[in-house]
């Protein structure tokens, strides 16, 4: 089984012009992409918090690891906005769990036509399967270990930091 834990972020469709503004709903359900995919592998979803990754602070860093920390499940997928994904990659890495975590987001809004959400989904769920136990970020076809990744605000692109 898979569990999904969801933070809010561009991936859920939320549209933050301030930052400050913590208490935005999302305006699509990771659930609902999973669902129009057909996704058949068990999973849950729990909500841990919804905010833009700008406004997440380590004391919510810890309260994700809490929840990674309770989970029965050994495989575990993160929704995140993609601000602070790696800071929040290497918070949980240096936790050395023995559990396999993936983050995950997108550039472009998930209620989006043309929305990178859908296929950054899938792509993390079906790596996440494959992976060894560690902390992971998928993004764009690409998945990179949490101590080897950075977002390259140029090109809007994350990349491994040693290439």
């Amino acid at each position: 089984m898979i569990h999904i834990i969801t933070t809010g972020g561009t991936i859920e469709g939320m549209n933050y012009e301030n930052p400050e503004n913590k208490t935005k709903e999302s305006k699509i359900a990771i659930g609902e992409f999973l669902d129009s995919a057909n996704v058949s592998i068990p999973y849950i979803i729990e909500k841990a918090f919804a905010k833009d990754s700008r406004s997440i602070t380590d004391e919510d860093r810890n309260f994700l690891l809490k929840k990674i920390e309770a989970s029965n499940a050994e495989k575990i997928l993160i929704t995140h906005g993609t601000f602070t994904m790696e800071d929040t990659a290497t918070y949980l890495g240096k936790e050395e769990l023995k559990k396999t975590i993936v983050l995950v987001g997108s550039f472009i809004m998930g209620i989006s036509k043309n929305t990178d959400a859908v296929f950054n989904l899938g792509y993390a769920i079906c790596s996440l399967q494959f992976l060894e136990p560690g902390v992971y970020v998928a993004m764009n076809g690409r998945i990179f270990h949490w101590g080897n990744v950075t977002k390259n605000l140029e090109s809007n692109k994350f990349e491994p930091k040693n290439e």
